[in-house]
Formats: structure tokens, C-alpha cells, sequence
């Protein structure tokens, strides 16, 4: 049997990447033009193949993944349900900030999984093109109507909330991903973790053209 830590890892990634997928199909719905619905149908078909490619290492260390992914639905459902964009802009601001907070996190973990498991999970979180998207749309937005920045940067400051929320959860309910943080080394170190993390949060925020 794999390592539980492990296994619960890919299947909260596993479970994220499929919610992804399913999200940015949904918003594609939302999209202003055609450009726009084939921009982020493709980002869709990259967060699936992503999660194909997590199911397929499940199986490969013994694991069914809708058994590995269980755990993880009510705290991603709950998030999801918490954060329903309402609107366009609000959906690309939800996809690049908040699952760029969870994608940094298991970056940040990752170096205590064995050669494989880190190799996979740090190509699965690699960017599909979305951030570059979002920002150039976003920006957009900003500069026809200077006055969406404000909503936007509220919307986001929300969605770190609820993030850190789902986190925390997360975290009570499984000793095993627990584990991995505590073995990334003492205080200092996961705290240097999370202010890295924030501070990415923080240029993205930046790049978007909103305040953090």
C-alpha cells in the first residue's frame, strides 16, 4: 500500500484538478466572446488531462482514486459553494487566486514526497496558461471600468479567507498531509513557507492590477 500521506496528497490534488476542470467548463458558459469560451475550454481539457495523469499514479501505487479523493469533497464542495463566482471576471479572479494558493502550498510540500511522486505533482501544478489569461482579461476589465478593482480585490481578499479555511480543515481531518508540513522542518520553516506563499499572493494580486 502506499504511503498514506502520500495518497492523500494526489488525492486532494486529484479531486482540486477535477473541480477545476468542471468549473472552468461552467465559466466558459460566462465568457464574453469566442475567443474567450475556446481560451478556457482548452484551460478545461488541461486541469482533466492533469487529473488523468494523478489517477493514473493512484492506480499505479495500488489505489483507487475515487476511494484516495473521498476525504477531500465535502471541504472543496464546502469552498466552492461558499465562493460561487458572480460573474465573469469574478470566475477568473476566483481560478487564478485561489487555486494559485493551493497549487503554491503543495509546491512547498512536495520535496518531502519520493522522486516520482514530487515530479508529477510539480507538473501538474505547472500553469496552463490560465495566469496570463486571467491577468490580460482582468486588466482589461480594469482599465474600460476603472471602478470592477475594488469589488475585485474584495472578492479576492475573500477567497484567501475561505482558502486558508478549507486549509486548516483539511488539516484537522488528516494526520497524514499534516505530517508532511510538520517534516518540512521547525516553526520557522513553515512560517517562512506561508509568508512565501503570501507574498506570491501578493505579486499576483500586483499583476492584476488590485491591491492585496
Amino acid at each position: 500500500m502506499a504511503d498514506q500521506a502520500v495518497v492523500d496528497l494526489f488525492g486532494l490534488i486529484a479531486y482540486g484538478e477535477l473541480t477545476a476542470f468542471e468549473r472552468l467548463a461552467t465559466d466558459a458558459r460566462m465568457a464574453p466572446t469566442l475567443a474567450d469560451k475556446i481560451a478556457l475550454a482548452a484551460m478545461a481539457a488541461a486541469e482533466f488531462a492533469h487529473f488523468e495523469a494523478i489517477s493514473r499514479a493512484l492506480v499505479g501505487r495500488g489505489v483507487q482514486p475515487e476511494v484516495a479523493m473521498a476525504p477531500f469533497i465535502g471541504p472543496l464542495t464546502d469552498f466552492h459553494a461558499l465562493t460561487a463566482p458572480a460573474d465573469w471576471l469574478e470566475s477568473l479572479v476566483k481560478a487564478y487566486v485561489g487555486d494559485s494558493i493551493a497549487a503554491d502550498f503543495y509546491r512547498a510540500i512536495a520535496h518531502r514526497l519520493d522522486d516520482d511522486a514530487r515530479a508529477l505533482v510539480l507538473d501538474v501544478l505547472a500553469d496552463t496558461g490560465h495566469a496570463a489569461f486571467v491577468v490580460d482579461r482582468v486588466r482589461a476589465a480594469i482599465a474600460a471600468n476603472p471602478v470592477v478593482a475594488g469589488r475585485l480585490a474584495l472578492w479576492a481578499r475573500r477567497l484567501v479567507g475561505e482558502a486558508l479555511n478549507q486549509a486548516q480543515q483539511v488539516a484537522v481531518e488528516r494526520d497524514a498531509l499534516t505530517g508532511l508540513l510538520v517534516g518540512v522542518g521547525d516553526l520557522k520553516t513553515v512560517a517562512a513557507i506561508f509568508d512565501g506563499i503570501m507574498k506570491a499572493h501578493s505579486e499576483r494580486m500586483a499583476a492584476l492590477g488590485l491591491s492585496a
